[in-house]
């Protein structure tokens, strides 16, 4: 056994499933510490969003096809890099960058210093693992389309050959969506107009051209009706994507889609809602950074869970 973490075993079947940590919350930014203590102990708990019932997933890197990271900043894992890729697991990375305006994102990583981190974890881990997402795409007074142009630019030609492929989509309104900008436009005077259908498109083909100037292709997630003309249909949990990373994958997965048009592969999110702190308006997975902050400061490392509810607890404060 070497470095940190357990190393896979030699021979046998191939593993079978994929992680995801986490579409829910920024685990790497927020939530290091616990998720390299679960990577230790080789296993994790998560709730199932439908039943509610406590599930328990191994961790292990013989059980895993890929761990797929979302993040702002994933500089908290940088020291464990190393020791995570040669245990044999097979981390994949969506990294956002978007830059935009405070009151949009209130505490996110300035656009600079985002750049450095994500060309850093490339070098570390190649850039066939990362993606870039400009994601999702907001259009308001702030964030007008001519802003999405200039900053997408600057942006793409910051990550110019670290970079092979950007994610993209426009944002959708869900409840806790539509609250944070109701409050954004009574609080700072912010409108949020919808985009037209050809407006939509012409953004999307001024990026792609400003994607491609930069040597990286445009992929667009649950935006079926933008594909094409060199824009590629875009699949977050995609199992080509990771039998790119390993030949030896020969599996044959689900297709479990989130939401309309998704294209994902079927996986286990091990994160929670209402746990990321950075604060973005557009956030479907949080109601407030409020409550995120307040998620936090209940945060249990030594947990198996990432957040344990209150009706799990035991007395002690902890699950069993």
């Amino acid at each position: 056994m070497g470095g940190r973490f357990r190393t896979a075993s030699l021979g046998g079947e191939l593993p079978g499933k994929i992680i995801s940590a986490s579409r829910r919350s920024d685990i790497p930014a927020f939530y290091s510490r616990w998720f390299l203590r679960r990577l230790e102990e080789g296993y994790c708990d998560w709730i199932h969003p439908f039943t509610g019932k406590l599930e328990r997933v191994s961790l292990l890197p013989e059980d895993c096809l890929s761990i797929v990271l979302w993040t702002r900043n994933p500089a908290p894992l940088f020291p464990a890099l190393r020791d995570l890729l040669s245990s044999g697991h097979f981390p994949c990375f969506h990294f956002t960058v978007t830059g935009y305006p405070k009151p949009l994102e209130s505490h996110c990583p300035e656009r600079a210093l985002s750049l450095r981190r994500l060309r850093e974890l490339a070098e570390r881990v190649g850039p066939e693992s990362v993606i870039w997402r400009y994601d999702p795409i907001v259009v308001s007074s702030r964030t007008p389309l001519a802003f999405h142009l200039e900053q997408f630019a600057a942006i793409a030609r910051g990550l110019e050959g670290a970079i092979r492929r950007v994610y993209f989509s426009f944002v959708d309104r869900y409840g806790k969506t539509r609250q944070s900008f109701e409050r954004l436009s009574r609080q700072h005077g912010i409108g949020f107009p919808e985009p037209s259908e050809l407006e939509r498109k012409n953004l999307v083909l001024r990026l792609r051209d400003a994607a491609a100037r930069h040597g990286m292709t445009l992929y667009a997630c649950c935006e079926d009706e933008l594909v094409g003309e060199g824009v590629e249909k875009g699949r977050c949990i995609d199992l080509g994507w990771i039998r790119r990373l390993r030949p030896d994958v020969h599996e044959r997965l689900r297709r479990r889609p989130s939401r309309e048009q998704c294209g994902c592969t079927e996986s286990v999110d091990i994160g929670a809602y209402d746990t990321c702190a950075f604060g973005c308006c557009y956030c479907y997975a949080t109601r407030s950074r409020e409550a995120a902050l307040a998620r936090l400061r209940e945060h249990d490392p030594d947990d198996t869970l990432l957040y344990r509810p209150r009706r799990m607890r035991s007395p002690r404060g902890r699950g069993s």
